[in-house]
C-alpha cells in the first residue's frame, strides 16, 4: 500500500504558485481544494498545479441551501466543476445535519451516479453540520448504505460528543473500514481543534488519535490498498487565539508539517 500527504489550500494567502512550490518542497504530494467556476482561473490552478508536479484532491464544502431541490441541483454542479480539474477524487461535506436520513441518501445517491458516470471517485466528509456530523448518525448510514466510502475528520466527532469516543466504540470501528482519506487535525471534547499538537499537555488526546488512523492503515494494509491523508490544521479563527488581538496561538502551515511529518515518521514512509 502506498500513503499520499495533501495540504489544505484553506488559510493559505500566498500567491498559488508560491504555494504549491512550497507544499512540494516539503514533501506533499498534492493539495486538497475548491475550484472556481471561472474557467481561465479554474485552467491556470490546474495548470500551476501540473507545473509543480502536485495533485488534486477536490474539496465540496458549500452545503448551504436549506431546500433539499435547490440544494441538490447546487450540488451537482459543485461536484461536476470539481470533476473537470480531473482530480484524483473528490471529498465533499456532504448533506446537512437537519436533513433526514431520505434527504440526506438522495445527495449520496446523487454523487454515486455522477462518479458512476465520470468514473472519478466521490467520498464523504465527517463534518459537524453536515449529514456524517456525528458517531452514531454516521454508524446509521453506513449500514444502510454500505457503499459508501468517507474522509474520516474523528475531531469533529470529539466535539459533537464531547468526549474521546469511548462510548462509540462501535461507530469509529465501521467508520474505519469505510475511511479512504484522512484529515489529520486533531479535536478534543471542547473544539474541533487543539491550538498546537506539539504541546505536552495534548499528549493523550494526540494519543488518541493517532491510534484510530493507525486502525485505518492497518485495514488498508491488510486490504492492499492505497490511503491519503491532507493534514487539515485550520487558521485563525479554526485556529485558537489570543483575546482582543485575535492572534493565533500557533503557526498552522508549520503545525501541518509537523504532522504530515510525524505520520511518515510513523509509518515508514
Amino acid at each position: 500500500m502506498k500513503i499520499k500527504f495533501y495540504a489544505p489550500l484553506w488559510g493559505n494567502s500566498l500567491a498559488f504558485d508560491i504555494f504549491c512550490q512550497n507544499v512540494k518542497a516539503v514533501g506533499y504530494d498534492g493539495v486538497e481544494m475548491a475550484l472556481p467556476f471561472e474557467v481561465n482561473e479554474k485552467q491556470q490552478i490546474i495548470e500551476t498545479l501540473k507545473k509543480n508536479n502536485l495533485e488534486l484532491i477536490g474539496q465540496y464544502w458549500q452545503s448551504f441551501e436549506r431546500n433539499l431541490e435547490e440544494h441538490a441541483q447546487n450540488y451537482e454542479k459543485y461536484l461536476r466543476n470539481l470533476i473537470s480539474g480531473k482530480p484524483v477524487f473528490i471529498n465533499c461535506q456532504t448533506g446537512k445535519d437537519y436533513f433526514d436520513f431520505e434527504q440526506n441518501k438522495q445527495l449520496f445517491d446523487l454523487a454515486a451516479q455522477v462518479s458512476k458516470e465520470t468514473g472519478v471517485k466521490i467520498i464523504h466528509e465527517t463534518h459537524r453540520g453536515k449529514s456524517l456530523f456525528a458517531a452514531h448518525i454516521t454508524q446509521d448510514y453506513l449500514t444502510k448504505i454500505p457503499d459508501l466510502r468517507i474522509c474520516l475528520d474523528i475531531s469533529h466527532w470529539c466535539n459533537v460528543h464531547e468526549s474521546l469516543l469511548a462510548d462509540q466504540q462501535e461507530a469509529i470501528d465501521l467508520a474505519i473500514v469505510h475511511t479512504d482519506h484522512i484529515h489529520s487535525r486533531i479535536g478534543h471534547p471542547e473544539g474541533p481543534q487543539v491550538n498546537d499538537p506539539r504541546a505536552a499537555e495534548w499528549t493523550d488526546i494526540l494519543e488518541t488519535h493517532l491510534a484510530w488512523w493507525d486502525k485505518v492503515v492497518e485495514t488498508h494494509k491488510k486490504n492492499g490498498t492505497n490511503l491519503t491523508i491532507t493534514t487539515e490544521f485550520g487558521p485563525a479563527n479554526y485556529m485558537p487565539t489570543m483575546p482582543y488581538t485575535q492572534m493565533p496561538l500557533a503557526n498552522q502551515w508549520e503545525i501541518n508539517v509537523y504532522m504530515m511529518n510525524l505520520l511518515k515518521l510513523r509509518y515508514n514512509l
